[in-house]
């Protein structure tokens, strides 16, 4: 009995792939005829990238408890100047609004 050898096939072909179907419609059954590649190959790459872009949408990206204090220390700091802006803008429609009366 002769093995069955595997194609490796590019990332950029994947990719090529799995664009086809997501972007242009076109079907999955069509595709694997096309590039030899069975249906449930495809089927799994599919899913991968869906999973993936689900997971970048919902910024499950977890975060260490270093990285978390740097961002409030950002945030409050951001907030801080804008805060004394806002004071600043405040201060000045005030001057102008008795100028111009």
């Amino acid at each position: 009995m002769e093995k069955q050898t595997r194609k490796r096939l590019p990332h950029e072909t994947k990719d090529y792939i799995v664009k086809m179907i997501l972007e242009e419609g076109v079907k999955v059954r069509e595709v694997s005829r096309k590039f030899e590649i069975g249906e449930s190959t495809i089927q799994r790459w599919l899913k991968a990238v869906r999973d993936k872009n689900k997971q970048e949408s919902t910024g499950s990206k977890f975060i260490t408890t270093k990285e978390h204090e740097k961002m409030q220390i950002q945030y409050e700091k951001e907030l801080r100047a804008l805060k004394e802006e806002n004071d600043i803008l405040k201060k000045a429609m005030h001057i102008f609004a008795k100028n111009h009366e």
